[in-house]
């Protein structure tokens, strides 16, 4: 620590001193103390943004692993092709599909019930009766013409408000308008049945005559030789975890479904594996040496950064082999000679097509390669309650918090004295200050008394 002078040349020029300053000067000194703290506390801070960064590159290697780890993730993702989407397209394959080969032929789509009324030439004609409507095997419902439902428009409106499971609307053409009634269920199950007083243009006295439009009937077909039903086109089941839309009969014309893995998928989601992988290897690489500065990295020495580095390197070896699947080189992923990873797509590509399940058993099955490395990563995150990362930023953050707290109470202390100091200097500095006027007072006096005129200050 420094020394303070006060410096007000001679003590009866009333010049005194500035207070400010010699506060100022006596501040910065009891300050000094401060010093080893903040580079303690800059010190800690800088670890805190190397292992922040370390903590959230295993986030991101985390969340690309579960994407080959989880049950419903990639590696159980299907892909569907039809030999003719004419016929067949597929809509669906779930993580449920099976890969394989399926034929299908359709004889018959389903068809959705409609009927349709006779020609109203004038829309806008008064109608009277009332129709009674059944669905299927269904209750039948009365809806009798009323006074606001006396036209095509209002009684198709009522018809829909009733809410029986048929949709009526009024279709227009060069002849006139008809009213259309269309089941709600497709398939024969939906069979529209019409009966009751039926309806009557009474502007015309024109009885209004009902003809079907389309049957209900269900779509048949055959899958891999067995002859199903569906009361709909599209069809849900009949291929495990498959679903797909019928367009159009295919008589004596089968369909090939082809159910396959969806191997660019889990390509793109290995090589983010890897990627992942190398950004927290390069993490750990960037804290091996000096800056640019020549200073060691944050991280230079640290045991945790050790530790990462030695789970890492020993989560690429672990877990146990799935049939043919022994270690990641089978799935193409190579360690280079800097700890990082690359990936030949071609050979990951071979083994899906020719070994796909061990692939899956070697990421997901228990105690795999992929289960191991997961437990690795729970072990070193920056996750409560347990992870390395964690726990070091956690030890780093009570010591800052020590610091911080000495270091406010070092300037609660400072504060104190720099208000005492002021007041003490200014009563000294205004002591100095009046010094001349008082020897110049002593001097009158003293000329009074001896009849001698003494100097002045």
């Amino acid at each position: 620590m420094g020394s303070v002078g006060l410096n007000f040349g001679s003590a009866t020029s009333g010049a005194g001193f500035n207070v400010a300053a010699t506060v100022a000067a006596i501040v910065g000194n009891l300050q000094a103390v401060e010093s080893p703290w903040k580079t303690q506390l800059a010190t800690l801070q800088a670890k805190d943004g190397a292992f922040t960064q370390i903590g959230t590159d295993l986030s991101t290697l985390t969340t690309s692993l579960q994407a080959l780890t989880d049950f419903q993730g990639v590696l159980s993702a299907k892909q569907g092709s039809s030999s003719n989407t004419n016929i067949l397209t597929l809509t669906n394959a779930t993580a449920m599909a099976t890969a394989g080969s399926h034929t299908v032929t359709v004889s018959q789509l389903a068809q959705t019930s409609s009927d349709y009324s006779g020609v109203v030439v004038n829309a806008s004609d008064t109608l009277s009766g009332s129709l009674t409507i059944q669905v299927g095997s269904g209750t039948a419902h009365a809806v009798a013409v009323g006074s606001t439902s006396n036209t095509l428009a209002t009684y198709a409106a009522a018809i829909n408000a009733a809410a029986i499971g048929v949709t009526a609307s009024v279709i227009t053409d060069s002849s006139g308008s008809r009213l259309s009634l269309v089941s709600g269920t497709s398939g024969a199950a939906g069979q529209l049945t019409l009966s009751g007083t039926g309806l009557t243009d009474a502007t015309t006295s024109t009885s209004l005559a009902f003809a079907t439009g389309q049957t209900g009937q269900n779509a048949s077909l055959t899958v891999d030789g067995i002859t199903l039903t569906s009361a709909s086109n599209t069809v849900n089941g009949a291929i495990p975890g498959v679903t797909f839309q019928l367009l159009s009969s295919s008589v004596g014309t089968p369909v090939q479904v082809q159910i396959t893995n969806d191997n660019t998928a889990v390509e793109t989601a290995v090589q983010s594996f890897a990627t992942a992988y190398n950004s927290v290897v390069k993490d750990i690489t960037a804290q091996e040496g000096n800056n640019a500065s020549g200073q060691p990295q944050p991280l230079y020495g640290d045991p945790t950064v050790a530790q990462l580095q030695e789970s890492l390197t020993s989560a690429l070896n672990g877990g146990s082999p799935s049939g043919s699947i022994s270690s990641i080189s089978q799935l193409g992923l190579s360690v280079g000679q800097d700890g990082t990873l690359t990936l030949n797509t071609s050979t990951l590509d071979g083994v899906l097509n020719s070994h796909y399940s061990d692939v899956v058993g070697f990421m997901q099955n228990t105690g795999s390669f992929g289960q191991s490395f997961s437990n690795v990563l729970n072990q070193v995150d920056n996750q409560a309650p347990g992870g390395s990362v964690y726990l070091a930023l956690k030890q780093d953050s009570l010591v800052e918090g020590s610091l911080n707290l000495d270091i406010t109470n070092q300037n609660a202390l400072i504060a104190q004295q720099q208000a005492a100091l002021t007041t003490e200097l200014n009563s000294a500095n205004t002591t100095l200050t009046q010094i001349p006027a008082q020897l110049n007072e002593i001097s009158q006096i003293y000329s009074a008394i001896s009849g001698y005129i003494a100097p002045r200050f």
